[in-house]
């Protein structure tokens, strides 16, 4: 393992004696497990929320977070994005304050990221949502590639099998990878590194490991994500929603097979 690898296990892992059985023959022995960690988000000097989640990038973190929920959109809304890892906490200051802020301070929620305790929108904001239209196009065997270029840098999920893992890709290229407990947290890092580096998202792929539901949609389509592709299964309403708002939405990419359930025009042979 490289150093970078270990420095990764190392800050994202507990050991943990266990007792292990195996055959009918009982050991104790020690496991790696993966960290679960209390992040609060403190607004222009308010706390919003608090997220459980995996302690790496928590300012790409936040800032995702905020910019799925609508609250800022770009670097340029960011005044300054502080971290302190010894009290879980990171520090917000926006440029302006919203009205959509004032209202939601006080809704201090905890939540794991995968089953979005929060919900700060609606699955009816789906209706408010403009239809992605994107002439980018990516070839099916570039898919496989990206999605083997992910499992490869799953380091946690290698270690302990308990992160979900998401990445931002190009048709040809995996640019960069986020890890974490919850599925929608590995989102938000990627979306918060493509802010704080004013990267654009709408002629990109969002891969994940994670479940294709209708929140990871909404998200996709409030970020004008023209791909979401997953090895893992969608819902009926993720597959009505990405038809509606113009996302193609790929699942069970894995091996030589991937299921296409929403604008197959965009995947070339």
């Amino acid at each position: 393992m490289e150093e970078k690898e270990r420095e990764t296990v190392e800050r994202g892992t507990s050991m943990l004696e266990i007792v292990r059985i195996r055959d009918q023959e009982r050991t104790v022995e020690e496991d790696r497990v993966i960290v679960e960690y209390p992040l609060t988000i403190v607004l222009n000097d308010q706390e919003f929320v608090t997220l459980l989640c995996s302690p790496s990038r928590m300012d790409c973190l936040a800032v995702g977070f905020l910019r799925s929920e609508g609250l800022v959109t770009a670097a340029a809304d960011l005044e300054s994005v502080q971290v302190d890892p010894e009290r879980g906490m990171v520090f917000v200051q926006t440029r302006t304050q919203t009205d959509l802020m004032e209202k939601l301070y006080g809704k201090r929620t905890i939540t794991s990221g995968c089953g979005k305790g929060t919900i700060f929108f609606h699955v009816l904001d789906s209706l408010q949502s403009k239809p992605v239209d994107s002439a980018v196009e990516v070839n099916a065997a570039n898919l496989h590639r990206l999605m083997s270029a992910l499992h490869e840098r799953s380091i946690l999920y290698k270690t302990t099998g308990g992160v979900h893992i998401a990445a931002l890709a190009t048709p040809d290229e995996l640019l960069f990878c986020h890890e974490d407990i919850g599925r929608h947290n590995a989102v938000d890092k990627i979306v918060g590194e493509c802010v704080l580096n004013d990267l654009p998202i709408d002629d990109k792929i969002l891969l994940s490991s994670g479940r294709l539901t209708s929140e990871i949609v909404i998200k996709g389509a409030k970020l004008r994500f023209p791909f979401i592709v997953s090895r893992s299964a969608p819902t009926s309403l993720s597959v009505e929603l990405a038809r509606q708002l113009g996302i193609t939405l790929v699942g069970f990419l894995r091996g030589r097979r991937m299921n296409i359930y929403a604008h197959a025009e965009r995947i070339t042979v």
